[in-house]
């Protein structure tokens, strides 16, 4: 069966051989067979459309055809066309993209943080730019039908979905389908187009010798072909049309790049201090091969908002002010009303509230419910119990916060309006009577300051507004005029912590006190620069014996005293100088 040998087999060089075994099959085609239709060339999905080169700055076309921006505007400039299709194209209509990178430098989906390869199936949200991987879109929007960005949370629609490649469809990265490459048409920015037209660049003038300085002249006459103003032109158009790219975006995009957390990082401060739990890198990394390994199990660090909004991390109470515009039959009367909110228990509530009511939403507000011997409601904005947002990223709902001993047991009690399990926004309402079948649904987070008259007062006048007896809606306006914040009790804790912390670096900075400043002989400095034990105060063993020396002699003077006093010792009669001999040297 072999090529003149007697096997009974095909060897895989004589299979993909050029004179190959069959003529028909497999890579037996001959050479004129194989060269009747084009060869297939795909465009890698990080390349541009344009220069044929890595991008640096992605964008794409509505039909999902990847760019670089500084590639396709001047193409755009000059032609307005697609230059993969030759249809009409606008630089309005190029969308920014956004790559996840991993640690590595690869391109990967922020999600499942798997590789993009040639052969992953990538799609692009139209109006957020980012870039996932087709199953994750799939599984966790299409599927589920959570029409949300995994990453910026912004809504979206079947429509935005735009396919950068799909690996069933290798035809639409061919290379030899581009219509400016089968033209043959220049894409050269103006930039290499000046380098191309340079004889300095195309010759190696090191090898000419005195031959270089006639191209001199040469470059010279060719230097006024070079327009200077259009190249400034089109790099002004790159950075205006990003600047307007980025502009039509709703908010800042999140940074998409992922960086590994070490143990040379700087300390957090005490708004991103650690968590008790860890960055589970390490653990994602040894069972996964689409993550940069690491080695250390690092903490995680937290925002400030997770930070503070810890239960019972923050637990002095903070005041709101609330200025109303009461009818009364004959006009209307202006009141105020005191709350103290309770952050120790709901403090994602309570924080919510002050965020609120410090940028103004509530003012200009109505009360839209007003039940007597219940409730009333408001902090809707548009006034129909349907609208309201938080204050948290793009005014999603926050979670209920239902522990704690605040109950519905009093008049007075202030709490979170919702529409179910976890949808608090911004709505509240204040109760006029116990209301304990209320309890475990609603959100707690603070009262009226029924120790003020004021306070009492307006409520009792609210109760008392006419009402309809069917939707509860105030007959006249009930308006919230302004919530001023008297106390935040947030501020006042970042505040005490920051001070706390200056005066642990200044004690650190500032050394020993003076009580504790020593020499290295142990013996201690006073303020005024002298050491102890020096004057003959002893410090150290030698203290102990001289105080020892100074009790035997107290006692030794008692007991003479005693006595009668001590015997005196005969004095030494002195020895006359001179005489003949050395004497016995007694008076050495």
């Amino acid at each position: 069966m072999g090529k003149g040998t007697d096997k009974l087999y095909i060897t895989h060089s004589e299979w993909a051989s050029e004179d190959a075994y069959s003529a028909s099959a497999g890579s037996g085609v001959t050479k004129s067979n194989s060269t009747s239709n084009a060869p297939f060339k795909r465009l890698p999905f990080n390349f541009c459309a344009v220069s044929l080169q890595p991008f640096n700055h992605p964008v794409c076309s509505p039909e999902g055809t990847i760019f670089d921006i500084t590639h396709i505007l001047p193409w755009l400039k000059k032609h307005g066309t697609n230059p993969v299709t030759a249809a009409p194209l606008k630089s309005a209509d190029l969308i920014e993209l956004h790559f996840a990178k991993n640690d590595d430098g690869e391109m990967v989906d922020p999600v499942t943080f798997k590789v993009f390869t040639d052969n992953t199936h990538l799609v692009a949200l139209k109006n957020t730019g980012n870039v996932f991987a087709y199953d994750t879109i799939d599984r966790l929007n299409i599927k589920t039908k959570n029409w949300r960005d995994l990453v910026s949370e912004e809504d979206f629609s079947r429509k935005d979905i735009i396919t950068l490649q799909d690996p069933q469809n290798v035809e639409s990265r061919n290379l030899s389908a581009f219509k400016y490459l089968q033209e043959g048409a220049d894409t050269a920015t103006p930039e290499q187009q000046r380098e191309r037209n340079d004889p300095s660049r195309n010759v190696n003038t090191s090898a000419l010798g005195n031959g270089a300085s006639l191209l001199k002249p040469t470059a010279k006459k060719q230097a006024p072909d070079i327009n200077p103003d259009a190249l400034a032109s089109n790099k002004d158009s790159i950075s205006r049309t990003l600047s307007a790219i980025s502009s039509s975006k709703p908010q800042q995009k999140p940074s998409l790049s992922f960086t590994p957390t070490t143990a040379t990082n700087p300390t957090p401060s005490s708004t991103q201090a650690h968590a008790l739990h860890t960055t589970g890198r390490a653990a994602a990394s040894l069972t996964s091969t689409g993550l940069t390994p690491h080695t250390t199990a690092d903490l995680a660090t937290l925002s400030q908002e997770t930070y503070l909004l810890h239960p019972r991390r923050v637990r002095a109470p903070g005041y709101v002010l609330l200025t109303l515009t009461i009818p009364s039959p004959s006009s209307t009367v202006q009141k105020s009303l005191t709350l103290e909110l309770a952050p120790e228990f709901a403090p994602q509530a309570c924080y919510n509230f002050l965020s609120l009511a410090r940028s103004g939403y509530y003012s200009a507000t109505t009360f839209h419910r007003n039940i007597p011997s219940f409730m009333i409601q408001g902090g809707d904005p548009t006034g129909t119990g349907r609208g309201g947002t938080s204050s948290f990223a793009n005014g999603k709902t926050f979670s209920d916060e239902l522990d704690g001993p605040l109950k519905f047991d009093k008049r007075g009690v202030l709490a979170m309006a919702n529409k179910g399990k976890n949808t608090n926004t911004s709505q509240f309402f204040i109760t006029y009577r116990p209301c304990l079948h209320l309890a475990r649904k609603h959100t707690i987070f603070g009262r009226v300051v029924m120790e003020e008259e004021e306070s009492t007062a307006t409520l009792a006048a609210l109760e008392k507004v006419e009402t309809d007896s069917k939707s509860g809606k105030p007959v006249k306006e009930i308006k919230l005029t302004e919530a001023r914040v008297l106390v935040d009790p947030f501020e006042a804790f970042l505040r005490e912590e920051q001070e706390g912390k200056m005066r642990e670096e200044e004690k650190k900075k500032g050394g020993r006190g003076e009580d504790e400043k020593v020499t290295w002989t142990g013996k201690r400095v006073r303020g005024d620069g002298s050491i102890e034990g020096k004057d003959g105060e002893g410090a150290g063993v030698g203290r102990y014996l001289k105080s020892a020396e100074g009790q035997e002699t107290k006692g030794t003077v008692a007991m003479e005293e005693w006595e009668g006093g001590a015997e005196e010792q005969p004095k030494l009669k002195k020895l006359k100088a001179g005489g003949g001999g050395f004497g016995n040297f007694d008076s050495w």
